[in-house]
């Protein structure tokens, strides 16, 4: 199926408008009646610059395309969770390990950490929707692994886990406070031996 620039351009930004979440290219094709995906991504680049200077921006995050409010437009829009922005130590640790070392068991999350870490520290990042379960490791015992969401990366304006700044851009953003040091810990070579960690007796609160 084919159709003129300007008219695949109206469809998609009409259909990304009305969308309930972001979508795939393969998506769009096929709400678009099979437009080939190389057609799409052509008008979609095209649209992503239409939009460049408006209120709004078309943005791909995890291989799918939504409309977000434009970055320096945002504080006008902003409706914060607390309970999701409060994370406890413990949680942030887990969710840079994750997000750096991503797929891991909760066994290799322990291992970089030197702490057990609780179920409920787990629970909580996966109730905000940063954290997923993404299988099982093909070893003894086959432990469940987790990995990070598209909402992980939309929350924090990725567009994949290859744009997860180092250690001091996040000091330098200031995004590290009050929790710089968890960061620092959680992202540091544990110095382990061959055999592997020996966790701290110390738990999560």
């Amino acid at each position: 199926m084919t159709a003129p620039p300007d008219e695949i351009e109206r469809s998609l930004e009409a259909t990304l408008f009305a969308a309930d979440e972001p979508m795939s290219l393969a998506a769009l094709a096929a709400h678009l009646g099979g437009l080939e995906p190389a057609l799409l991504r052509g008008a979609l680049k095209a649209l992503q610059e239409r939009y460049g200077n408006r209120g709004v921006h078309l943005v791909e995050r995890a291989a799918r395309w939504h409309f977000e409010t434009a970055p320096d437009l945002s504080h006008l829009l902003r409706r914060e969770k607390e309970q999701v922005r409060r994370l406890s130590r413990a949680a942030t640790e887990v969710l840079a390990i994750i997000a750096y070392h991503e797929p891991v068991s909760r066994a290799e999350i322990e291992s970089i950490r030197g702490v057990q870490t609780s179920s409920g520290t787990l629970d909580v990042l996966m109730e905000a929707g940063w954290i997923r379960l993404a299988g099982r490791r093909e070893v003894p015992g086959r432990p469940v692994i987790y990995a990070t969401t598209p909402e992980f990366l939309d929350h924090f304006g990725l567009e994949t886990r290859r744009d997860l700044p180092g250690i001091d851009e996040l000091r330098a953003a200031g995004l590290l406070d009050p929790v710089d040091d968890a960061f620092e810990e959680a992202m540091a070579d544990p110095g382990c031996d061959a055999e592997g960690c020996t966790p701290d007796p110390d738990q999560d609160e």
